[in-house]
């Protein structure tokens, strides 16, 4: 495996469970990273917690814990939610409370303050804690936060240190046009485009440490702790080992076409903040951000607890298991757009899409190979699913995940046609050749299905892939309800 290729997502922090929208950005980073893996790339999928600043602090305090204790908690349970969402066993694992990551980070500061980036001043600003940032009043709906509505905003009146992002306006744009899928959807690169456009001001990188001491320290001033952000984007490419430039950094950050996934509301902090960083410290930029849309309560409205229309992945996953989940999410979530997730919802293509279509399809399908004992044959892979599988690679090289999903239902829904035209089952019993080759091209749909889902529902896709090659039936129909 000579393509190294990093794919990595945003790191939740750590002071609630993990919720629907991290289960989506895990679950499209993960089939990103499996299909990159089934071309033989050799992948660096890098995930972690962020452990620092004033919202973990402050649960801590609230828990009656330290707030080394509260994240080592915090840690151990975000690594055992994880596994529910199926993503790959060899995921690289970030604390931005590694002793390793520490240093990167004061490594780095060290030398875009060398190269003059870095100064410091007295200010007074809006801060939201759920958000970990400024606001200004623009930002605001209501004197609120839009994404914490009725958490009061703190103000901070300190000295601080700087970070001058308003030089790096020119240089943003040059990568953005260097790179016209530097962000993924193009929308939200016209987004960032004029953002920065608008003009980039200053921001403050640091926190004193008397008000808000749980933060790397800044190096050569013990009296400040970097800002959450600053210190956290760093971990993309401490976990690669840097400041060291040979090894995994090189190989997978200056060779691997560097790939971040993110929610919208991190578009600015990963495709212009991050980025600009990035060209302060002297270092190579990324190369593509992803940015997915909002999972929303029925009607759009976002999901809160208070008005209790969250739909928690835990349960769902419980009841109908790991791959019903990603199936919502891969097929039925737009890829970009905000979207829905109601029970109702998923109910529903729960039965339409997995246990009446597919689970149904592979029952009927191994019935007739089974009881006609009919083995499965490549050859028999119909040549005319070649134009959906092409639509298939191209939406997976493009990020529209849900277009390529929806490549393999046509597939299935092929299937179920030739069966309804063609009545392999009964004309077995009287023109056994034609109907036999019949049987053998739908064993062909399966296999070229299970492939296609490999990446998806790696679970599914192993579990008809076996019944294929072992020639016999599910012991229960796939999809049934516990």
């Amino acid at each position: 495996m000579n393509n190294p290729f990093y794919i990595t997502t945003t790191l939740p922090y750590i002071n609630a469970p993990l919720h629907m929208g991290h289960a989506l950005e895990f679950v499209r980073a993960d089939t990103i990273a499996r299909y990159k893996k089934s071309l033989g790339y050799d992948v660096y999928f890098n995930t972690g917690t962020d452990e620092h600043g004033m919202k973990i602090f402050e649960k801590a305090k609230e828990k009656g814990l330290s707030s080394q204790e509260f994240v080592d908690q915090g840690f151990l349970v975000f690594k055992e939610q994880l596994k529910m969402f199926g993503v790959l066993e060899d995921i690289h694992f970030i604390r931005t409370t590694d002793k390793t990551h520490e240093k990167a980070a004061g490594e780095f500061w060290k030398r875009v303050q060398d190269n003059g980036f870095i100064y410091k001043k007295t200010y007074e600003a809006k801060y939201c804690v759920g958000c970990e940032s400024e606001k200004t009043d623009s930002d605001l709906v209501d004197g609120f936060c839009p994404d914490h509505a009725g958490i009061d905003l703190k103000i901070i009146n300190e000295e601080n240190y700087f970070f001058k992002y308003s030089l790096f306006g020119d240089k943003l744009l040059a990568l953005y046009e260097k790179y016209p899928d530097f962000v993924v959807p193009s929308f939200r690169l016209n987004e960032i485009k004029n953002f920065v456009k608008g003009g980039l001001q200053d921001f403050s990188i640091s926190r004193l440490k008397e008000k808000m001491p749980w933060g790397i320290e800044v190096p050569n001033d013990n009296t400040q702790v970097m800002y959450v952000w600053f210190d956290a984007l760093v971990n993309y490419i401490s976990t690669l080992g840097w400041p060291k430039h040979e090894g995994d950094f090189e190989k997978y950050w200056v060779n691997g076409n560097p790939t971040q996934y993110c929610g919208k509301d991190n578009t600015r902090f990963q495709s212009a903040m991050w980025q600009a960083m990035l060209m302060a410290g002297g270092v190579e930029n990324s190369r593509q951000i992803i940015v997915n849309g909002f999972i929303t309560g029925d009607g759009g409205i976002r999901m809160s607890k208070t008005l209790g229309n969250v739909v928690d992945p835990r349960d769902i996953v419980k009841e109908y298991g790991t791959d019903a989940l990603r199936y919502f999410l891969l097929r039925e979530v737009s890829s970009f757009e905000d979207s829905p997730f109601t029970l109702e919802r998923f109910k529903d293509a729960y039965n339409s899409g997995l246990a009446n279509g597919l689970g149904n399809l592979v029952s009927r399908v191994m019935k007739m190979a089974t009881s006609n004992n009919i083995i499965f044959d490549k050859d028999y892979i119909n040549k005319e699913h070649d134009v959906l599988y092409k639509e298939y690679k191209n939406a997976i090289d493009s990020f529209n995940l849900t277009q390529a999903m929806n490549s393999i239902w046509n597939i299935i829904s092929w299937s179920d046609r030739s069966i309804q035209l063609n009545e392999p089952f009964k004309k077995i019993k009287i023109d056994r050749e034609n109907a036999e080759s019949d049987i053998k091209f739908l064993l062909g749909d399966l296999y070229l299905i299970s492939e296609m889902l490999s990446s998806f529902l790696p679970e599914t896709s192993e579990k008809i892939k076996k019944y294929i090659l072992e020639n016999k039936m599910p012991e229960t129909p796939l999809f049934l309800r516990k």
